[in-house]
C-alpha cells in the first residue's frame, strides 16, 4: 500500500483522484491548508481519520510527514451507481477484515459473474495490494463498491428491484433448494462473527449451507464460492430470456 506524506502530496492526490483508502490527520492539526484535506477528503468520499501523531510516525517512512498521511488503494472504487443498473448479482461483505479473504472472494465473484463487490467503508479492509493480489487479476475487472451505510444500501437496492438473500448458519432456507431471483443481492458475514443482527433484518430471506462434520462454519471465502456457483448453475441469465 503506497504511503503519501506530507499536506501538498496529499492535497494533491485528492485534486488528481488518485485511489485512495484512507487519510490520516494528526490530532490537534489545523489551519487553512488542513481544513483543505479535509474538506477535499469528504468531497471525494476518502474516509478521514484523526490519529495521535504516533500513529502517523509508526505508518510514515520519514518523521516530516506534517501531520497528514494518504494511504494509497490498488484500485478506484466504483459506484452503486455504476453496478446496479446492470448487474444481476452483487455481493454484498458485512464487515470482512482478512484481505485474503477479501481477495479470495473478489476472485471468486468474477469467476462466477457477479458485477460488483459492495463493501463497507468503516471497520473493514479496503483495497489493498493484498487484497489484489489475493484476487489474482480480478480487481482488474470486477467493480469494488465501498459504501458509507450497507444498511441503506441494502435498502436502496430492494428499492431498484434487488432481492436480498443473505448467508447465516441459522439461515431457514437451504442454499441450494432456494429459487433465485432475476436480480439478486448475496450478503456475506465477517470472520466468526457472521451477519450483524441489522443487516439480517434488511434480508428478504437467510440461507445456510448444510454441515456434517464437526466444525459448524466454512471460511467466508469458501461459503461465498459455494453459494456463488450455485447461483451461476441455477439462476435465470439474461440470455436465457432472448
Amino acid at each position: 500500500m503506497a504511503v503519501i506524506t506530507g499536506i501538498n502530496p496529499v492535497t494533491e492526490a485528492l485534486r488528481a483522484r488518485r485511489p485512495l483508502e484512507r487519510i490520516l490527520v494528526a490530532r490537534g492539526l489545523g489551519g487553512a491548508r488542513v481544513q483543505e484535506v479535509i474538506d477535499l477528503a469528504r468531497k471525494a468520499s476518502v474516509p478521514l481519520r484523526f490519529e495521535d501523531r504516533g500513529a502517523l510516525d509508526r505508518l510514515s517512512s520519514v518523521k516530516a510527514h506534517q501531520g497528514v498521511i494518504a494511504l494509497g488503494a490498488a484500485k478506484q472504487y466504483a459506484t452503486l451507481e455504476d453496478v446496479a443498473p446492470a448487474s444481476q448479482l452483487l455481493v454484498v461483505l458485512d464487515g470482512l477484515e482478512d484481505p485474503h479473504n477479501l481477495g479470495a472472494v473478489v476472485r471468486t465473484a468474477h469467476a462466477a459473474g457477479a458485477g460488483a463487490v459492495i463493501i463497507p467503508e468503516r471497520r473493514a479492509v479496503g483495497l489493498t495490494d493484498v487484497v489484489a493480489k489475493a484476487a489474482a487479476g480480478a480487481l482488474e475487472y470486477l467493480p469494488v463498491v465501498r459504501t458509507v451505510n450497507i444498511n441503506q444500501t441494502l435498502r436502496t437496492l430492494k428499492d431498484q428491484g434487488y432481492f436480498i438473500y443473505g448467508l447465516d448458519e441459522r439461515g431457514t432456507e437451504v442454499y441450494n433448494r432456494v429459487a433465485w431471483a432475476d436480480k439478486v443481492v448475496l450478503v456475506m458475514g465477517a470472520e466468526g462473527k457472521g451477519l450483524h443482527d441489522l443487516v439480517k433484518k434488511n434480508c428478504d430471506v437467510l440461507l445456510r449451507i448444510p454441515m456434517v462434520g464437526k466444525i459448524a462454519s466454512l471460511n467466508v471465502s469458501v461459503a461465498t464460492g459455494v453459494v456463488l456457483f450455485d447461483w451461476f448453475n441455477r439462476a435465470p441469465k439474461e440470455a436465457d430470456s432472448k
